[in-house]
């Protein structure tokens, strides 16, 4: 469905429902703010639903199929494709339709396809297995009968991974992406990003801490070495964006300045998503600030003036970076 969401142009939720598992979940937007409107629908996947329950939605698999202009396509807003409960059969259908895309009308690129995880060990292992098997039955299956010969020849005979699946994990803090960055650098991928949102906590990415050493994972090499002997995969995108919601925490405006600037000297494109709730307090006029210091509600620059005031611009300028794999989504 199309959405809001500023990176994506449209939503595609095979799985619903999840279950947190790090501090970057606590005020969940598809839980606390999406899930409670959908649940009081009648008759639909959403009708009395408790969030934590994961199901997999079979008819959905085919819609991306259907959609004749090329777009980016968010993965599971609403979940994620690599929880615990889905099972590795129903990801591999949800792959055999990412293959069913890879082309559009008259031999244009298909869809790119956006998968986000915080589950990335699953994820590498999952794709550290050959599924091309599994995914060109899937994609014969679902890709709505335009030549399944080819569509299966296309899947079997690939070398390395569909050029418009891209990657990514999210990470709120230093801990979350020392945690999955170096999995998420171990899956095979055409395009590898992070989305910092919310981000919780200055986070260095030319730095991710290692058992061998730290380790820079924009430019994918050793910290402090001067001299590679062999480049290793690296990030090729990098999403920021704060906290919305009610009880939103906020994003000091430093931290979101740090990371566009670890990418513009690392020549990673940049896009910031939103402030969220809280915005930099030199952003908005002095009495503003004045009012809001006396309600107590300024923390170390930081001002709450709700997302639609807060915007998306980082000093000054707004920020729509994207990977050069993309392809045209015109």
């Amino acid at each position: 469905m199309p959405t809001g969401i500023e990176w994506t142009d449209e939503t595609w939720n095979p799985v619903t429902g999840c279950t947190k598992v790090s501090s970057g979940c606590k005020h969940c937007y598809a839980k606390h703010q999406a899930w409670p409107r959908l649940s009081s629908m009648q008759n639909t996947v959403y009708t009395s639903r408790e969030f934590e329950d994961v199901r997999c939605h079979a008819e959905r698999l085919v819609q991306p199929v259907r959609w004749t202009r090329q777009r980016r396509i968010f993965v599971n807003s609403m979940s994620d494709l690599f929880h615990e409960d889905v099972p590795d059969e129903f990801i591999d259908s949800v792959f055999g339709v990412m293959w069913a895309c890879l082309w559009g009308r008259d031999e244009q690129p298909g869809h790119i396809f956006q998968v986000l995880t915080k589950r990335p060990q699953r994820m590498r292992d999952y794709l550290s297995q050959d599924r091309r098997e599994h995914w060109a039955h899937a994609a014969v299956s679902h890709g709505g009968g335009m030549d399944p010969d080819g569509i299966y020849d296309q899947v079997m005979d690939a070398e390395g991974p569909h050029p418009r699946i891209w990657l990514g994990v999210s990470v709120e803090d230093q801990v979350a992406a020392d945690e999955r960055i170096p999995l998420l650098l171990q899956s095979p991928a055409a395009v590898r990003w992070v989305s910092a949102e919310p981000l919780l906590e200055r986070v260095d990415l030319t730095s991710i801490r290692l058992a061998g050493g730290d380790f820079d994972a924009l430019r994918g090499g050793d910290v402090g070495h001067s001299v590679r002997i062999e480049r290793r995969p690296s990030l090729d995108w990098v999403v920021v964006g704060g906290e919305s919601g009610p009880n939103a925490r906020p994003m000091h405006p430093d931290w979101a300045k740090g990371l566009r600037d670890q990418c513009a000297a690392a020549g990673v494109p940049f896009l910031f998503k939103q402030w969220g709730e809280w915005a930099d307090a030199e952003d908005f006029p002095s009495e503003v600030q004045e009012d809001y210091d006396a309600r107590g509600l300024t923390e170390s620059m930081c001002i709450r003036v709700g997302k639609r005031a807060a915007g998306r611009l980082l000093d000054g300028m707004q920020h729509d970076g994207y990977p050069a794999n993309q392809g045209s989504t015109s």
